[in-house]
């Protein structure tokens, strides 16, 4: 009984790998460019930052130069809990420092819907609302593309997320090259075939009145992942946009990386089991193939957890002398299983090919299995931590300007 069951468990997650890579196949190309249009949204500029005066400086003096007219959007930062001079720099910037003290109600999610509401009651309204980390750098086209999406019916917009430091340790190449995956292999396949794209924290579009409609309500450790799940339950398709660049300052050490991607899967967690069946079911009873695939991303940190529990389960058991007592899904499809383990490795290759990324990150390739295999006890741990709300800071130190990023991407 148990063997069997086993063996049906490591086919669920076999399909769901395939389905994954399937999809894959759709981002190998992109469609004609949009359609543009003349700048005429207005937009209300969110900057959410804890404790980060020596990084918030630079993201301010990126989006006061971005190519869009200046009476058409404005700054403000997000000063949560702040105890450095975060609002005084902004203040000198001459963009708007909102100062939040509220030390029981810790995250950005909280914050972010603090803010919200005093955006709503200030005289001037805004066409739309565009979210940042502190320790980001934009493209300076990056408000005409939203502008270009909303003026197109978008009301949910997920830019490109690159990171501004991929060579800075091999835990940030081993960021870079997840984000130049998911972007090519993950987000555009679903932008090309009308499903729903995954909000990804930082460079997000929304319409203010989708947010005055349904409001945030979005404030578990993973913020981004619950607002795309409300999104989708309500028939909402956030779409995905490659020419908007976002770059975000990533962990250099594993420590740090370690914690980050703790606080994510702890969140992930909450949030399938909150989403997972009502969308899952949602899908079913409306033949609704983005709800359905919506809720199969909500299971994947499950998917990933039992996966590992299983894998390291069937390793044991094949090098314990005796024989094997469990049937490994390799035992009746050898070929099926070494072509889909075969190709789910060669997607980054290929997505540093695709994204044209430099020579240099081809050289951490080597040890990117490593940071791929440490998600592993990362998701373990989070799995009987997941009831933790505590919010955890990530700290940001270096400078990096937008002239920096784009150097180092030509070298």
């Amino acid at each position: 009984m148990l063997d069997t069951l086993l063996l049906g468990i490591q086919i669920v997650l076999a399909l769901i790998g395939a389905y994954q890579l399937v999809l894959t196949f759709f981002g190998w190309y992109r469609r004609k460019p949009k359609q543009q249009f003349e700048p005429q949204k207005s937009f209300a500029i969110l900057v959410a930052a804890h404790n980060e005066e020596r990084v918030v400086g630079a993201l301010i003096e990126n989006l006061k130069n971005l190519d869009y007219p200046k009476e058409l959007y404005d700054i403000f930062v997000i000063c949560d809990n702040c105890s450095d001079r975060t609002a005084d720099i902004a203040k000198s910037m001459g963009v708007y420092a909102m100062e939040r003290r509220n030390p029981k109600l810790r995250g950005k999610g909280h914050a972010i819907e603090w803010m919200l509401k005093e955006l709503w009651k200030m005289p001037r309204q805004y066409d739309a609302v565009v979210m940042f980390d502190a320790d980001n750098l934009v493209s300076t086209d990056y408000l005409r593309h939203m502008n270009n999406d909303l003026c197109s019916g978008s009301r949910v917009i997920q830019a490109y997320l690159d990171t501004k430091n991929p060579h800075d340790s091999w835990i940030t190449a081993a960021y870079a090259i997840t984000y130049w995956y998911c972007n090519r292999l993950w987000q555009l396949p679903r932008q090309n075939l009308g499903l729903a794209n995954f909000l990804g924290g930082t460079g997000m579009c929304f319409e203010t009145n989708l947010l005055k409609e349904i409001g945030w309500g979005a404030t578990s450790l993973v913020e981004d992942l619950e607002f795309t799940m409300r999104c989708v339950q309500r028939g909402v398709i956030p779409t995905f946009n490659y020419d908007a660049k976002v770059y975000d300052e990533k962990p250099i050490t594993f420590k740090a990386s370690a914690r980050q991607r703790l606080r994510w899967m702890q969140g992930h967690f909450d949030v399938a089991r909150r989403y997972f069946f009502p969308l899952f079911w949602q899908g079913l009873k409306e033949a609704n193939w983005a709800k359905l695939d919506t809720a199969v991303y909500a299971l994947n940190v499950y998917t990933l957890f039992i996966g590992s529990i299983l894998t390291v389960t069937l390793w044991i058991d094949a090098s314990l002398p005796g024989g094997k007592v469990f049937t490994s899904f390799y035992d009746y499809f050898p070929m099926a299983f070494t072509a889909l383990t075969v190709l789910s490795y060669v997607q980054f290759p290929l997505a540093l090919i695709f994204e044209k990324a430099s020579w240099k990150t081809y050289l951490y390739l080597s040890l990117f299995p490593v940071f791929l295999l440490s998600w592993w006890p990362v998701t373990f741990y989070a799995f009987f931590t997941q009831n933790n709300k505590q919010w955890s800071h990530t700290q940001h130190t270096r400078v990096i300007r937008l002239e920096e990023v784009r150097s180092k991407q030509v070298s």
